[in-house]
Order: structure tokens, then C-alpha cells, then sequence
């Protein structure tokens, strides 16, 4: 264990997610869908679930389509509780 990390460490670290920018209409926000994959508890097939988060971009620098990892964060507002870390990939425009 490094000197910088204590034992609660792990338990106080905030979410990350990664997933596909859906919507960029809103001034400051982007709404990110993130896709989960996992294995049905009784029949063990690949089951995939989606969910939208509405994550803050205060340059409104990301859009439609860029891959992006979000954080949790503090309330920003009403549905905000996520804020962009990074641009993973964005796609090639024609």
C-alpha cells in the first residue's frame, strides 16, 4: 500500500464510468449513456443495460458521439451529479 493511501481510501473513491455522448443541447451539459454488460443471475446469458447521465461540461467542448470518462461529483443541479473528466475517442467527421 502506498504512503498516500489509507485503508478507507478505496470505500471514499468516486465512480468513474465511460460511455457515448447522446446529447449536447443544453448549455454546460452533456447527457453521456453508459452501457453495463453482465451475466443474468439464473440463466447466465450476456445481458446489456443502458443508462443516461447528465454530466457537467462548463467549456461545451464535447460532442455528439465523443466517448468520454465521467466522475461522480457534488449536485450541480437538478439531474447533474456527474462532470466530464477527459475525452476518450471522438469520431471521424465527414
Amino acid at each position: 500500500m502506498d504512503e498516500a493511501q489509507t485503508p478507507g481510501d478505496a470505500r471514499n473513491r468516486r465512480k468513474v464510468r465511460q460511455g457515448v455522448v447522446v446529447s449536447d443541447r443544453g448549455d454546460k451539459t452533456v447527457v453521456v449513456s453508459v452501457e453495463r454488460r453482465f451475466p443474468h443471475p439464473l440463466y447466465g446469458k450476456a445481458v446489456t443495460r443502458t443508462k443516461k447521465y447528465h454530466a457537467h461540461d462548463p467549456e461545451n467542448q464535447y460532442q455528439l458521439g465523443d466517448v468520454v470518462r465521467i466522475t461522480e461529483t457534488r449536485p450541480i443541479s437538478k439531474l447533474k451529479r456527474w462532470r466530464v473528466l477527459e475525452l476518450v475517442e471522438r469520431p471521424e467527421r465527414v
